[in-house]
């Protein structure tokens, strides 16, 4: 066999055990590993902050670091408290008007039981009486096996709920636990930013760090587009929901507005976790021409979505909007809904390797010949 084909087939092998042992390894280390991760990101953010502040005032680093990291605290908090206080206005809201809603579904379930299923329930009697002995013992059977099912899944998903009650009060220290340590972790980064950076360089050879430098950058460029991006998607969903809220006389529209835009960006949940059972009790209760614009409502902000986010996206990370496209497609069909941000930032780490050359620079290592 040729010479150039044994190596060629070796060094594939290589790129792609380092490239799997990478892979690997992140995600067995990611559990331990993610609070630092975190520190990073945070402290990638607020470094530019930090070092404008060591030009223009002269304090030490630390100083600087201290109130940056203060700052931003006091801005999550002001942001939580404010969204708090929405929540609160509410919930008072909701149970001012709420019960009255309540009656009139109880009242509807009424109506409901006495005109449609009481006589339903009597015909079916009688149809039952008329049948042989065996099929009623039959039709007994199925009835108790399905209502078996049903007792044993209820008490199934009771015990679940019940299960994930003490877990969530577990997940209160834990999470205490992992600010404290990324806030940390932040700080001490961003302190000795340059002195790590430093470190790195003298370590790895030259044509690593320019790589890493370079593929850094585009991931950073990248990362600020689609944080943006989302921004400006969540944005547009307000406004729409605040419009149509607004034109159909709903009280409080621009905190529901709110509140549906932060929920769109959830990836399990979505707008339509609000507009469903919203568009459904509206439909129960009578109030058709409501639901009616509401169910208009939801289906322009779901259209708008489609349409607007392979195109923001792929403007604001510099990928083509196709591209984007499929992304998004093969994300939600290999991963489901997280897969909608997990397929662009796997285009987003392919599109960093062409562009900065290392790509080129792997294929070239595996197929330069030998002399």
């Amino acid at each position: 066999m040729n010479q150039s084909y044994i190596t060629i087939f070796f060094r594939t092998l290589f790129v792609m055990s380092i490239t799997a042992g990478s892979i690997a390894a992140a995600y067995y280390s990611f559990p331990l590993t993610y609070p630092f991760l975190i520190a990073l990101i945070l402290s990638s953010a607020i470094h530019p902050v930090v070092d404008y502040l060591d030009r223009v005032t002269g304090f030490p680093r630390t100083i600087n670091v201290l109130g940056v990291l203060a700052f931003f605290l006091l801005a999550a908090f002001g942001v939580l408290t404010i969204l708090v206080a929405e929540i609160i206005t509410g919930t008072a809201y909701l149970a001012k008007t709420l019960p009255p809603h309540i009656s009139t579904f109880i009242s509807y379930c009424e109506k409901l039981f006495t005109t449609h299923i009481q006589p339903l329930y009597h015909e079916l009697t009688l149809l039952f009486q008329e049948l042989e002995t065996n099929q009623q013992a039959s039709i007994v059977t199925h009835i108790q096996t399905l209502g078996d099912s049903a007792a044993k899944n209820a008490g199934l998903l009771l015990s679940h709920i019940l299960e994930m009650i003490p877990r969530f009060f577990a997940l209160l220290p834990n999470t205490a636990a992992v600010l404290i340590f990324s806030l940390l972790a932040t700080f001490f980064m961003t302190k000795d930013w340059h002195k790590l950076k430093a470190m790195l360089v003298s370590v790895l050879p030259d044509r690593v760090t320019a790589n890493s430098k370079a593929i850094s950058s585009e991931l950073k460029k990248a990362m600020t587009g689609f944080i943006k991006a989302q921004a400006v998607l969540v944005f547009i969903t307000m406004v729409i929901v605040f419009i149509g809220l607004s034109l159909l006389k709903v009280e409080h529209a621009a905190t529901i507005a709110f509140l549906i835009g932060l929920v769109d960006l959830l990836p399990y949940l979505g707008a339509g976790s609000v507009f469903v059972p919203w568009i459904l009790y509206l439909s129960i209760t009578g109030q058709l021409p409501q639901a009616i614009g509401i169910g208009v409502l939801y289906l322009v902000v779901l259209i708008q979505r489609q349409l607007t986010e392979p195109k923001i996206l792929s403007k604001s990370i510099g990928i083509d909007p196709l591209a984007t496209l499929i992304a998004l497609f093969a994300g939600f069909k290999l991963f489901g809904f997280l897969g909608l941000i997990a397929g662009p930032a796997v285009l987003v780490i392919i599109q960093a390797f062409i562009t900065t050359g290392a790509l080129k620079e792997i294929w070239s290592y595996i197929t330069v010949q030998q002399k």
